[in-house]
């Protein structure tokens, strides 16, 4: 395995949204062959741009967003597709839209087969379920007019192969019926997280617990932001969030917002942005950031007036955290290592690791991550994070204070990390995460944060994470 911190998502944004940070997903199912291209089990049969329409009628933005959900079914995570190029022949509004339209059904596939199978003798080919589906969920979730949501799929199919060309009639007549499937829809529930991470969550916090997580996972999440200063005052109107960060709701164009070019804020879910501030940098405080692209937590860090260095394997992330720092105007020293190699001339005075993990936490931003990814990885990734942990403290001084983080739902990947960590190592403690604007229920009993997605469910919840602040013994 390669030693890399690109396992995990860590700051993120929805691809909904402009997505200016984020931390890449690995590219290929956990546990399966070799990935499959893009247009894998014949999504539009890969056309998509501006010339299918012009040549067919169909729609570019859905026709891309079906590429991307056979992409998705053939092992590839929406992050990795864009990234290859995918959407680059299309106008930067139908980019948006190919997006927007990809994450809804893959959020809503459960209440849309609800929808659907009664109105199917059979099931139809994968390439052809998404184009229904693709329909169910613009007429059912994003009030899309059904003649037009109809009219929309019976184009896609006819601009297919040679199997959804002649299931054009077959899916008219489906969705004709599907219009009228509200009861259906709203009876189906949230989609439910897949049996090899429901079932450990479920032992973990309870069925109750889980069911608010997945409600919270079908919503479109807001856009967190992170401020450079208490005192800025160039922002995007939003709501104060009690930890500090500034919640946007609804689709924005990040560099457009007020503050972006002045680097008054990065983006950065709430959740994430409190490893850092459980790490509680004071100025001066020479600190290492590890696993640091793409630098939402090193800008924390640099914020606060620590001398940092970030470290990190990937140079391509790393060179998007270069940039961030110099929109921001913050200073930190760069380096691309092997995070398991490197080390420091003198001790740090602290140390933060967002170790890569499963990104369960993520899932609400990310809900291809249960059909890419089937758990198999698991022993792989808590092995890695344990030989990182070993790192960091053995790079720490004497006396100094480690913050281990990962935006993981899974014990395995936190609490039952720190124990073992504990069991290696006689004399470091555990200390209370406890940060202004939390709640006391969010702390295990060994004083770890547990952040679960369905907190502030009534204000759009957040990212899953684990954070655990350790102190390394002074003698």
């Amino acid at each position: 395995m390669a030693l890399s911190c690109e396992n995990g998502y860590g700051d993120v944004v929805d691809l909904g949204f402009e997505a200016m940070m984020g931390k890449p997903a690995t590219a290929r199912r956990q546990g399966s062959g070799p990935r499959s291209g893009g247009g894998s089990g014949g999504g539009s049969g890969g056309r998509s741009g501006r010339g299918s329409d012009r040549r067919t009628g169909a729609d570019p933005a859905r026709l891309a967003a079906l590429t991307l959900l056979a992409g998705v079914r053939g092992g590839q995570t929406l992050a990795d597709q864009i990234g290859m190029g995918a959407l680059d022949r299309l106008d930067p509004g139908d980019r948006a839209r190919a997006q927007r339209l990809a994450l809804a059904v893959l959020r809503l596939t459960g209440r849309a087969d609800a929808v659907l199978t009664p109105h199917l003798a059979r099931r139809p080919a994968p390439a052809i379920m998404d184009i229904l589906r693709l329909a169910v969920v613009e007429m059912l979730a994003l009030d899309t007019p059904a003649h037009g949501a109809v009219n929309a799929a019976v184009a896609v199919a006819r601009a297919g192969n040679g199997k959804q060309r002649a299931a054009a009639g077959m899916i008219n007549a489906v969705l004709r019926k599907a219009a009228e499937g509200r009861a259906a829809w709203d009876a189906a529930g949230p989609q439910m997280l897949p049996e090899w991470l429901r079932g450990p969550l479920i032992t973990a916090w309870g069925d109750s617990a889980v069911r608010a997580i997945e409600a919270v996972q079908e919503q479109a999440p807001p856009l967190d932001l992170t401020l450079r200063s208490p005192l800025e005052t160039d922002l995007p109107e939003g709501m104060a969030l009690p930890t500090g960060s500034l919640r946007l709701t609804g689709p924005v164009q990040v560099s457009a917002l007020p503050g972006h070019a002045g680097g008054a804020w990065w983006v950065q879910d709430a959740a994430a942005a409190l490893a850092v501030r459980a790490l509680a940098p004071e100025p001066g405080e020479v600190i290492a950031d590890l696993c640091a692209a793409p630098g939402g937590k090193t800008m924390q860090l640099a914020a606060a007036g620590a001398q940092v260095t970030a470290v990190d394997s990937s140079a391509p992330r790393l060179k998007r955290l270069a940039e961030n720092l110099r929109r921001t105007g913050l200073d930190a020293k760069v380096i691309c290592a092997d995070v398991l190699d490197w080390r420091p001339d003198t001790p740090p005075d602290a140390v933060l690791l967002d170790a890569p993990c499963s990104a369960t936490g993520t899932i609400r931003r990310h809900p291809d991550l249960p059909v890419v990814r089937d758990g198999s990885a698991l022993p792989e990734i808590t092995d890695l994070q344990a030989r990182m942990i070993d790192h960091a403290l053995a790079i720490l001084r004497p006396g100094g204070r480690l913050v281990y983080a990962t935006c993981s739902l899974l014990p395995a990947e936190g609490e039952d990390q720190i124990a073992a960590a504990l069991t290696r190592h006689p004399g470091v403690t555990v200390e209370p995460a406890e940060v202004p604007g939390t709640r006391p229920e969010w702390l295990t009993g060994a004083g770890a944060l547990r952040l679960r997605p369905d907190y502030w469910a009534d204000l759009g919840g957040m990212d899953g994470f684990f954070i655990a602040r350790l102190r390394k013994p002074a003698g």
